[in-house]
């Protein structure tokens, strides 16, 4: 598997974690859970790839690192 699409694929799912942060820091609105529901089986799901995105993305520094030598 292509490792580029995994990362913008992690990437995104990030982004989109960080967005529903925001809003529901700012305006007590959690937007993943106004579009799946509150507590449902796809919210968890939505969470849940949303943490493992976060964990995966940690390589990125050692990638990073990597490449500045």
């Amino acid at each position: 598997m292509n490792s580029k699409w995994i990362d913008y694929t992690t990437l995104t799912l990030i982004i989109i974690g960080a967005i529903n942060w925001g809003l529901i820091g700012f305006f007590n609105f959690n937007l993943v859970a106004v579009l799946f529901g509150q507590f449902t089986w796809l919210t968890r799901v939505v969470y849940a790839l949303v943490g493992l995105s976060g964990l995966y993305q940690i390589s990125v520094y050692g990638r990073i690192r990597d490449f500045s030598n």
